[in-house]
């Protein structure tokens, strides 16, 4: 199905076109119709899925049938866990509403930044307000800015904003807001907390699960490679030179980790940078850019980027450390074959990884063959594992002594 079938007016089909885009994904062809019926939504698809054009579409759509006279007032609110997912999400607007008669006014607020500007940008006039959700909170303390004209409160990758707080924080928003406003979540997995949530925010919500995607993506190639942990650095640069990938995000377990191999890197010739949180956002906004204009090759990342970054050209992602899930797993691997190119995702195990990385693999409806690459091959032995001893009868109480004990109030 064709977006000119999906209740899209001309001007925003014209922007679509204009940038490539010919067909909606399947969460897209569900989620806008209901949109503009006006209902609430909670969507589920995985990363790489569109989600979050399938409501900047209709929103806009929607805008656009609204005239109004004076100063812009905040219509719009979208929270999103990271700076990366605010900025992106603020450029699509711009770029899809690019040929609307009265373009709205879309301002982004993101940590990082000053919170005055910030502040007085909104105050200016403002249609659509796109913010991460602690500088959101940051600005509602200030009490300066009028949320009752909001029409449409959105949360993306809401689960991954559970992890900053953020469930504790959501009365003070929603007291903020009005009361007669459409509401859309859009998430890749249903913790409990998530339903909790939704139970806070929807009016009858209806449910869009895109569950026929397979969990992972068929384009992307994933392979195993078996390598001592004092090997790994050593591997990759052989792989780098080797299969001479063009754009390259190696995940990290720390930002510590990044920093200090993405200088080692660089030292042997690469063209490598690290990003993560600890960043000032101009040097996170500078590397970004330099990354998608191909003047970095490597950049080496923690699992800040697993979410929300819209780069089409990233030809491989290696797994240097593992996720600690496989929803993670899922989302990194998901920054490669974007816009219906191939990709390559590489994971290093060692003894110690393996155990868990097969429960990765079963999580995540996979099973890969494991590798070895001459030259670095894993050739110690797994450590036994030591058989407890048997607990010395005599020392220490059982449980049933110690609730004897208790019962009787002896100390």
């Amino acid at each position: 199905m064709p977006f000119s079938k999906l209740g899209l007016s001309q001007n925003i089909l014209q922007a679509l076109k204009q940038n490539g885009f010919t067909k909606p994904t399947p969460i897209q062809e569900r989620v806008i119709p209901l949109v503009l019926e006006r209902h609430d939504i909670m969507a589920k698809a995985q990363t790489g899925s569109g989600k979050s054009a399938s409501f900047i579409l209709p929103i806009l759509e929607l805008l656009s049938r609204d005239s109004y006279e004076g100063k812009a007032k905040i219509k719009v609110l979208v929270l999103t866990p990271t700076r990366e997912l605010t900025q992106q999400i603020v450029e699509a607007f711009n770029t899809f509403g690019a040929f609307m008669s009265k373009k709205p006014k879309v301002v982004g607020v993101i940590g990082g930044e000053g919170i005055g500007e910030q502040l007085f940008n909104i105050q200016k006039g403002c249609d659509i307000l796109v913010a991460t959700s602690g500088r959101f909170l940051d600005i509602l303390s200030k009490k300066q800015m009028i949320l009752s004209h909001v029409d449409f409160f959105v949360l993306d990758e809401a689960d991954k904003m559970l992890d900053f707080g953020f469930a504790e924080e959501l009365e003070l928003i929603l007291e903020a807001l009005g009361q007669k406003r459409q509401n859309l979540l859009f998430s890749a997995t249903y913790p409990p907390k998530m339903l909790f949530i939704a139970s806070k925010i929807m009016q009858n919500p209806i449910e869009v699960s895109v569950e026929d995607e397979e969990p992972t993506v068929e384009s992307v190639v994933q392979r195993a490679i078996l390598v001592s942990r004092e090997n790994r650095a050593p591997l990759l640069r052989h792989l780098l030179k080797s299969e001479k990938y063009e754009l390259v995000i190696v995940f990290m377990s720390s930002k510590r980790a990044a920093d200090n191999i993405a200088a080692k890197f660089r030292k042997h010739g690469f063209s490598a940078d690290s990003f993560h949180g600890d960043l000032h956002q101009e040097d996170r906004n500078y590397t970004l850019e330099e990354f998608k204009t191909k003047k970095l090759q490597i950049l080496f990342a923690t699992d800040l980027v697993s979410r929300g970054l819209d780069i089409n050209d990233i030809t491989c992602v290696i797994n240097f450390d593992l996720p600690r899930s496989s929803a993670d797993y899922i989302h990194r691997i998901g920054r490669t074959a974007r816009a219906g190119k191939a990709g390559m995702a590489i994971s290093f195990i060692d003894h110690e990884d393996e155990a868990h990385f097969r429960l990765i693999e079963k999580r995540s409806n996979i099973r890969l063959k494991r590798e070895q690459i001459e030259g670095f091959e894993l050739t110690t032995e797994a450590p036994k594992r030591e058989k407890g001893k048997e607990p010395i009868k005599g020392k220490g109480k059982s449980k049933k002594d110690r609730a004897r004990e208790a019962a009787a109030g002896i100390k």
